[in-house]
């Protein structure tokens, strides 16, 4: 079994254009005398690789926790943006496009009149205000932030799961492709 990292390293990793960049501070240290090592962190659930869930842009939408676990968690389809209009018409659920920093609006709708649950890209963001609008009103996961260097097109196990942030808009995710 191979296992892919497709995941930012959330304090080195990029950050949306005006988010707040993701901080830590050490609150406790076992060097300082203390009995353990403890550490808060700061940072906007849009940052480095991580899933917008639907209320994001949707009033009313469905919250992080709210997400259907089959919808992050199963087959998946990584290929070249060339390959997207075939590719949708494919049995496949999920699709990460490798060399998509955003889509387009074409893409977009595309996207949101096929069989599709889940969008991965590189990009901290799939597009402008209409473009989440439309994947989002249609409850398609938008899974955005990938580190996809180090994986080549191909059928995977995809594990996507955010972190259970009740009421959240976004969470960060630990994502892995699995062969």
């Amino acid at each position: 079994m191979e296992i892919i990292d497709i995941t930012q390293e959330i304090f080195g990793g990029k950050v949306y254009e005006g988010d707040i960049p993701p901080s830590y501070e050490r609150v406790k240290r076992i060097s300082d005398g203390d009995e353990c090592n403890l550490t808060n962190i700061k940072m906007c659930v849009h940052n480095c690789t991580h899933i917008d869930a639907q209320c994001h842009y949707v009033d009313g939408g469905k919250s992080v926790e709210k997400i259907e676990l089959n919808k992050v968690i199963g087959e998946t389809l990584l290929i070249d943006r060339k390959r997207l209009p075939t590719a949708l018409n494919e049995k496949v659920s999920k699709l990460i496009i490798k060399d998509a920093e955003e889509l387009t609006l074409k893409e977009a709708l595309m996207i949101s009149e096929s069989q599709i649950e889940l969008i991965g890209i590189s990009g901290q963001s799939v597009g402008n205000d209409e473009i989440h609008r439309i994947l989002l009103s249609k409850e398609i996961v938008l899974l955005e932030g990938l580190s996809l260097d180090n994986a080549e097109c191909g059928k995977y196990m995809l594990f996507a799961a955010p972190i259970k942030l009740g009421g959240s808009d976004g969470a960060p995710v630990r994502a892995l492709l699995i062969r």
